[in-house]
């Protein structure tokens, strides 16, 4: 075949002279850089290679990360992970062999990948997310993710999104927010863990963790600020009155000084607030995760004391009691989990008396047939959407688009097991959730979610808004 032959074969000729004459009308200073980005947007991105591998997560337990090929590059995704494994979410696949990382390798969910996903998504155009989404549920065949993984349909399906992203030439949010079907441009409260308690800590503090949420800030970047400034004022209220050991943090950057009631951990909370000025523009949260120590219908608050527990429960309606006299006696906004997944009468009970915002966690486990049930009997107000409990991202936004017509709050998550992607930074903007809870503001896995969102917002320039006051709408 001659030169000419080839050209005319292909009409390698008229899309040379295009880009060419593109090159022409842009003036550009580097025709040769111009002509060859014009030509390979002139072809269209399909995915041509799935590649899975295991990774550590934040605690040193196997997790997947994912490499997602195009004919336009190679986009990365890595999935976290919690200590939740419960009957209402997807589920995440693990080995279960032992003698390797106690049983929580992931080599089957990386195999699934590389052998049976990669297979079906080759081809497929990365702009359309619901369709390979799709793709993925069709080929577990399993309401849980049971088969394939929800760590591995989760993890392609986040590269997918960002390989869709750069094929459409839009930053990630941008591309999420398409999938929503709604132009958002909102950065979200930042909702800091400053105390670690529960079982993710060595103190005797029942409670999973105590939170502040700069709500009177006027933008992400202020915000970020004040949850630092407080964070460090608080490191040195606890070594002052528990010393320098009260410093050691938890698995999500929370300190863990030894303290034993929730009064205690707000009282030194407020004081750290204090010292840094911004009494009025700071609000406290709580994931209280009253599954922990839930036995039966009782609450045991000193399950962490082992010559006490089961000596001093409460009932449901000591705590309620005890909530609405927290609530009155702190700036309390949010109380996450404030009863036992399967007490739906109690929550009720403390939702309709309008205190705070009321989140659903294990109460939700992003579950649609949860949250529809949460709904209808006003359990909660506010979702904590936690991205690998309901594994695609298309569901994700499914389950956000439930919980904003039912007109409540949305609080994007991070797990205990992180890694350093920050795709839930994007994902929060994108969908207008208006609150983000990815720890405190400190450590890198932590770290990376909040700088993405400084990102964001310097790249929005005039149109970003912060959330603050309206951070629940």
């Amino acid at each position: 075949m001659s030169v000419q032959d080839y050209l005319d074969k292909h009409m390698l000729s008229r899309k040379i002279e295009d880009a060419v004459n593109a090159a022409v009308r842009a003036k550009t200073s580097d025709p040769v850089l111009f002509i060859s980005n014009h030509m390979k947007k002139a072809v269209s991105s399909v995915i041509t290679k799935v590649k899975a591998r295991q990774i550590l997560d934040s605690r040193g337990v196997p997790t997947v990360e994912v490499d997602l090929f195009t004919n336009k590059g190679m986009f990365r995704a890595s999935v976290p992970s919690g200590d939740s494994s419960a009957m209402y979410e997807a589920v995440e696949l693990r080995d279960g062999d032992k003698g390797i990382y106690l049983g929580n390798a992931v080599t089957k969910a990386v195999k699934n990948i590389n052998e049976k996903i990669s297979e079906a998504l080759v081809g497929m155009d990365p702009t359309v997310q619901p369709q390979i989404d799709q793709a993925m549920i069709d080929l577990d065949k399993t309401e849980k993710k049971c088969e394939l993984g929800a760590n591995a349909i989760l993890a392609v399906s986040i590269a997918a999104c960002r390989a869709g992203a750069a094929e459409k030439e839009v930053p990630l949010y941008k591309h999420i927010a398409d999938i929503y079907g709604k132009a958002n441009s909102t950065l979200p409260v930042p909702a800091f863990t400053v105390i670690s308690g529960g079982k993710h800590s060595g103190n005797s503090l029942p409670v999973q963790d105590i939170m502040i949420l700069p709500t009177g800030a006027g933008k992400f970047e202020e915000a970020l600020q004040m949850g630092s400034e407080t964070y460090h004022h608080l490191k040195a209220v606890i070594t002052e009155k528990y010393g320098a050991n009260g410093c050691n943090v938890g698995e999500d950057g929370g300190f863990t000084p030894d303290i034993s009631s929730v009064r205690e951990g707000f009282d030194i909370v407020r004081e750290a607030i204090g010292r840094t000025g911004y009494n009025d523009k700071i609000k406290i949260g709580i994931g209280v995760a009253a599954t922990e120590f839930c036995i039966g219908t009782k609450y045991d608050l000193e399950f962490k004391y082992p010559n006490k527990s089961g000596q001093n429960f409460k009932s449901g309606d000591d705590m309620i009691q005890m909530y609405k006299d927290l609530c009155s006696d702190y700036p309390i906004a949010s109380i996450e989990d404030p009863f036992d997944k399967e007490d739906w009468e109690h929550s009720k009970r403390f939702c309709s008396l309008g205190l705070c915002q009321v989140i659903g966690d294990d109460l939700l486990m992003s579950n649609p047939k949860r949250i529809e049930r949460a709904i209808n009997e006003s359990a909660c107000n506010s979702l904590l959407l936690k991205i690998n409990q309901i594994g695609t991202v298309t569901e994700a936004v499914e389950v956000v688009k439930m919980a904003k017509d039912a007109r409540w709050g949305v609080a994007v998550s991070h797990r205990f097991g992180e890694t350093d992607d920050s795709f839930i930074a994007d994902f929060a903007v994108a969908v207008g959730a208006g609150q983000i809870k990815a720890g405190a503001p400190c450590r890198g896995e932590r770290l990376t979610k909040y700088n993405q969102l400084l990102r964001i917002e310097q790249e929005l320039g005039d149109h970003a808004v912060y959330a603050g006051e309206d951070w629940r709408l």
